[in-house]
């Protein structure tokens, strides 16, 4: 590894763990992502059992201007050195790969599944289809004229076939981990590039950090929350799908971004829509609004991750994840917020604030007139002898109790 890491350029090397939300495999997704300087150099992706002990690699790729340089190697040792004890499956390889491993000199041999008996890993991966793999990449082998490191590759002691079938049942498959957005607070990102006085006043920390919050919301919108986004079950994954939006997602030069990270109130089962939920984040799978409370927000430069602001909310003040489109607006939604998402005068101003309850303020109101008018019929009792009253003078600066104040 340190003679492939001496080929690697001095731009600067970062390794960035991620979570893996675009597939619905059981185990946890991972993406390892390898960036030089502002560029993307290489990913692996992986998933990880839920008990921490077996690991299969799904794809290893490095971009054409950094092959030959070993960072394919770095990743993988970085995979092996994260998981020291799991059991490590790399699956079949294409041409290329194939190659690539001729050259690999993997780390710990011991814990790869291809090189060891079915006895030892068949809870976790299923016999046969560890065996179909061996034999691609055995034929691979040998249609390139490569040794794939055979010497360190199990040797089955009868047909390959009829030994990886005797341990095909004793493959455990895992029941999914799927997290409940009603049981804690969901955390979703936001990638947005502000007016210059608006980026200056939200990052300057010498302004008070709630203010600065509700004018991050206000710019935003109450009502343009982010659908096309995973909510997450921590501040930091939310903060790191931001990040890994803009490995892949290149912008022209132009303003900085900054990430923007909402933190919601937990949401109440009664009204939460079909949702896709993973191990750690849910992402809500409709087409309409959905009225949430939120609860604080964290924001960050893009290119200044170490310096994030933080402004909660107390009480919570009452947003919402914005529709697909105009048309798919619940009717509630419309009356707060504009076509674009903002709020409208009546509900900025607070001047609906119990639009909802009308009618039963109404009702109420009603009862009280009624009981008014009750008591204004009713004859009133003989004066009772008078008695001594105490009195008690206010102190210096106190008013008297008056109409519309506490004794």
């Amino acid at each position: 590894m340190a003679a492939s890491a001496e080929r690697l350029p001095e731009e600067g090397l970062a390794l960035w763990l991620t979570e893996w939300k675009g597939t619905r495999f059981p185990w946890r997704g991972r993406h390892l992502v390898a960036s030089v300087g502002s560029s993307v150099a290489g990913q692996l992706d992986f998933f990880l059992h839920p008990d921490g002990q077996a690991v299969k690699v799904v794809m290893l790729r490095v971009h054409p201007d950094f092959q030959r340089r070993g960072l394919a190697s770095v990743l993988m040792d970085a995979l092996y050195a994260a998981h020291p004890t799991a059991w490590i499956n790399h699956g079949f390889r294409t041409p290329e790969g194939a190659r690539w491993w001729n050259r690999y000199r993997e780390p710990a041999p011991q814990r790869n599944v291809h090189n060891r008996p079915p006895v030892e890993w068949a809870d976790y991966f299923d016999a046969v289809n560890v065996a179909r793999d061996k034999a691609h990449n055995a034929h691979q082998n040998g249609h390139y004229g490569l040794d794939g490191n055979r010497d360190a590759v199990y040797r089955y002691g009868e047909r390959l076939e009829t030994e990886a079938a005797l341990y095909s049942s004793a493959y455990r498959p895992v029941t999914p981990v799927r997290v409940d957005p009603a049981s804690q607070p969901l955390h979703g990102a936001l990638r947005v590039a502000l007016p210059p006085a608006v980026h200056a006043y939200v990052h300057d920390r010498t302004q008070d950090s709630r203010a600065r919050a509700a004018a991050l919301l206000e710019h935003v919108g109450h009502g343009n929350l982010p659908r096309e986004v995973y909510w997450n079950t921590t501040r930091q994954a939310a903060f790191e799908d931001a990040h890994h939006q803009d490995l892949f997602d290149r912008q022209p030069p132009g303003p900085p971004l900054t990430h923007v990270v909402f933190t919601l109130a937990s949401l109440h089962a009664s009204v939460l829509p079909a949702a896709r939920a993973l191990a750690t984040s849910v992402s809500f799978e409709h087409s309409g609004d959905l009225a949430v409370d939120v609860t604080g927000l964290a924001w960050r430069q893009a290119d200044r991750p170490y310096l994030t602001h933080q402004g909660d909310f107390a009480p919570a003040v009452a947003a919402a994840i914005a529709p697909r489109s105009v048309e798919h607006a619940s009717a509630a939604y419309r009356a707060r917020y504009d076509e674009e998402g903002f709020l409208r005068a009546a509900a900025r101003d607070g001047a609906r604030p119990f639009a909802d309850r009308a009618a039963q303020i109404q009702a109420m109101a009603e009862r009280l007139l009624r009981g008014q008018a009750a008591r204004a019929r009713t004859p009133r009792l003989p004066s009772a002898p008078s008695q001594a009253v105490v009195q008690h003078s206010p102190s210096p600066g106190q008013r008297p109790p008056g109409p519309g104040r506490r004794a």
